[in-house]
């Protein structure tokens, strides 16, 4: 059975949690012997790599604008592009997302005996950082992936309840996966190899840290203006690049008003062993997504064993039980934060709880265990239909 995993930008991963979950899941199935091929966005020839760990890479020929609108549309069409070329050739096509849910027919259409699984994600039309056309294409497109897909994954247990419950009989629960990260050294010499370097000291253990994309459903404001409130006299160092440019200029306004050390913004860093270090060696980890499933940002703080200061809602405390800090607002957030600082001994021991927690149910050996089952099934009903197909040209 061949697999095409379409929707992310790409792998190895550069960008956010679907690329580093297709990286992951590709290793971990190409290890287990299956042919899989892999989407990703169009790069220079002179910098394509014809396969990543024995998985094929397929580009979209088309370089992608920088208007972020612009964006949008150019993955959308990539989307397309790849569910037209790929199904032919492939019995498996696992879609991350509902961006093009719509479309997600086309495989039927060109390979009837294909299956096709999607990943719903989180819950994408609740986010502040779409208009009011956008969130009701994302919920129609949401909708129409959970038609047309033959298995619906969803990476948390919560968003089953955003399924309409005559698909839940095809709905199947499979997180992301994470891999125990090997200790790394601090070395404070590697952040002033940082394009974004900045002359206040980031110190091991003296520093909050926000890994994230900078958009509003992040609370990139609310954990800023907690910071502030708090007025602790360690840095907040965020990592992660903004989305829209009027939530940068609203950041930076926000930030300005911090006294020193502040605010430090490192921007993306693609370095995984440096983002180990940072992880490993912060005071705290906090965590502002609020409308995902399982973020793998999340896990990866979790896996370093971070303190972790995290939003107060579903898709966070499934991850990490009682074994997290939580806040609702900035007043929480700030009075946790300067309690966590004062005070560090008494958390300590959550440290060690969120990371058995994750190690138990996140690892991807794990995972890999319940995509294999499932590829299995789905493997079983494409050989059944096969044989169908043969007796009944035996019959005719």
């Amino acid at each position: 059975m061949k697999i095409a995993i379409i929707g992310c930008r790409g792998i190895p991963a550069k960008y956010g949690g679907f690329e580093t979950f297709a990286q992951g899941l590709t290793e971990n199935l190409v290890k287990n012997g299956y042919d899989v091929t892999v989407s990703c966005e169009h790069e220079p020839l002179q910098s394509r790599k014809d396969n990543y760990m024995g998985a094929k890479l397929e580009y979209f020929p088309v370089k992608p604008p920088k208007n972020y609108f612009l964006r949008k549309i150019y993955e959308n069409l990539s989307d397309i592009y790849f569910l037209i070329k790929l199904s032919r050739k492939h019995q498996l096509i696992y879609f991350l997302g509902i961006e093009v849910g719509m479309f997600l027919f086309i495989p039927k259409i060109l390979n009837r005996k294909s299956q096709v699984l999607v990943n719903i994600d989180g819950v994408m039309w609740q986010r502040s950082k779409f208009n009011l056309l956008e969130r009701w294409l994302l919920k129609i497109n949401h909708d129409m992936a959970t038609v047309f897909a033959d298995k619906i994954i969803v990476d948390a247990q919560a968003m089953k309840n955003y399924v309409d419950k005559k698909y839940l009989d095809k709905t199947s629960y499979l997180s992301y996966g994470i891999d125990v990260p090997k200790r790394v050294t601090w070395n404070g010499e590697s952040l002033k190899l940082l394009k974004t370097y900045t002359s206040i000291e980031i110190s091991p253990g003296d520093y909050y840290l926000v890994v994230a994309r900078l958009e509003p459903e992040n609370n990139i404001h609310i954990i800023i203006d907690a910071f502030i409130q708090a007025e602790i006299s360690i840095p907040l160092v965020i990592v992660g690049d903004f989305t829209s440019e009027d939530y940068k200029e609203e950041i930076e306004a926000i930030a300005e008003e911090c006294t020193q050390p502040g605010v430090i913004f490192l921007g993306s860093i693609y370095n995984q062993k440096l983002l180990d270090m940072l992880r490993q060696n912060c005071c705290a980890y906090i965590h502002g997504h609020s409308v995902g499933g399982t973020n793998p940002s999340l896990l990866e703080a979790a896996i370093s064993r971070n303190i972790i200061i995290a939003h107060d809602n579903q898709f966070n405390r499934e991850v990490c039980g009682t074994s997290a800090v939580y806040f609702k607002n900035e007043i929480e957030l700030s009075r946790k934060m300067k309690s966590v600082y004062k005070h560090q001994q008494s958390y300590l021991k959550l440290k060690d709880d969120v990371y058995y927690r994750v190690k138990n149910n996140y690892l991807w050996d794990r995972i890999t265990e319940g995509y294999l089952s499932l590829f299995q099934i789905i493997n079983e009903e494409f050989i059944t239909h096969r044989e169908m197909d043969y007796d009944q040209k035996d019959e005719a």
